[in-house]
């Protein structure tokens, strides 16, 4: 999969193809619906397939300060999109410049000269351009003038609700995260560095992998989650941890009252594993919420209460 950042980075040679647009945090099942409709209509028409995302979020550039939790990094998009046949992944910097374009700009300038597009597929509420003005019937106005066509796609939904990036952010900020799973295809990720803690874990007896997610990740409410935990990239064992091969987990989320804490972290205790972690980039899959953060009356009662939380994430990941 080619990646490309801005339109210099399109080939001279660069010839037509569909391209499917959005912001795509999460790639969720809306949005692989989206992308799989660019890649066989691509295939049918023997030419490359293309998505384009931003970077920042839009409205982080409309309403500086309302930037909206980020339920994947760019990075795990490219991943993502690559596994559902993408042929280019381009990031379209989120300028004021490109914000101020006006939808036939856009359509003439982006879609026409620089991409050259055969087929544009979108979800059905699609806006696009200056003040968000353009619309669908502006984009098939726009097609018919430019020789282009264009592919409007009903939003996934089940059980009367629409799969959305707002709604999964919604379902993660409430600790719902079975329900994210369900909108996403797959277990929500937060992604991460391995940190320096204040190594209580390991004096309570599990020793927990403090991660520092990127800023604006998604996080789930404070409490104890089963989970999936992996160093990712290629790389050699770590203790008993091998890179990109998952392992159980039990991870807490909050800020230890127990203890009177006050930073909220993200920590994760591997099941069945050991390694020194420190300065590995790791992802944590949350499947199941298993309760809510607690203050505890004295530490025998905290540990007691995480050994339960380990059985129970054994038990939900089997």
């Amino acid at each position: 999969m080619q990646r490309w950042r801005g339109l210099d980075d399109v080939p001279a040679d660069w010839g037509r193809c569909v391209l499917t647009i959005g912001v795509f945090d999460g790639v969720h099942r809306g949005h692989r619906e989206l992308i799989a409709r660019a890649v066989e209509s691509a295939q049918r028409r023997g030419i490359p397939s293309a998505l384009m995302t931003f970077d920042p979020h839009p409205m982080e550039v409309v309403r500086p300060g309302s930037h909206p939790a980020q339920l994947t990094t760019l990075t795990r998009r490219a991943e993502l999109a690559e596994e559902l046949g993408i042929d280019v992944f381009c990031v379209m910097p989120f300028t004021h410049e490109f914000m101020k374009l006006t939808p036939a700009r856009y359509a003439h300038e982006v879609l026409v000269e620089r991409i050259h597009v055969a087929e544009v597929v979108v979800g059905e509420n699609f806006t696009y351009g200056k003040k968000a003005a353009g619309t669908i019937e502006t984009l098939e106005e726009a097609g018919q003038r430019f020789g282009f066509a264009v592919d409007a796609v009903k939003l996934l939904g089940e059980h009367a609700v629409t799969f959305s990036s707002t709604y999964i952010r919604a379902c993660v900020d409430a600790g719902d995260v079975a329900s994210a799973a369900e909108a996403l295809g797959r277990p929500h990720r937060v992604e991460g560095v391995v940190v320096h803690g204040d190594g209580r874990g390991r004096a309570l007896g599990y020793p927990t992998a403090n991660i520092a997610p990127p800023m604006y990740a998604a996080i789930p409410a404070d409490g104890v989650y089963a989970a999936w935990f992996t160093v990712l990239g290629p790389g050699p064992t770590i203790g008993t941890v091998t890179a990109g091969q998952r392992a159980k987990a039990a991870v807490s989320v909050g800020t230890n009252p127990t203890f009177s804490g006050r930073t909220r972290t993200v920590e994760a205790f591997v099941l069945d594993g050991e390694a020194d972690l420190y300065g590995q980039h790791v992802a944590v899959d949350f499947v199941e919420h298993l309760r809510g953060m607690e203050k505890f009356d004295s530490i025998d009662d905290l540990i007691g209460e995480m050994g339960r939380d380990v059985e129970r994430a054994r038990e939900v990941l089997r």
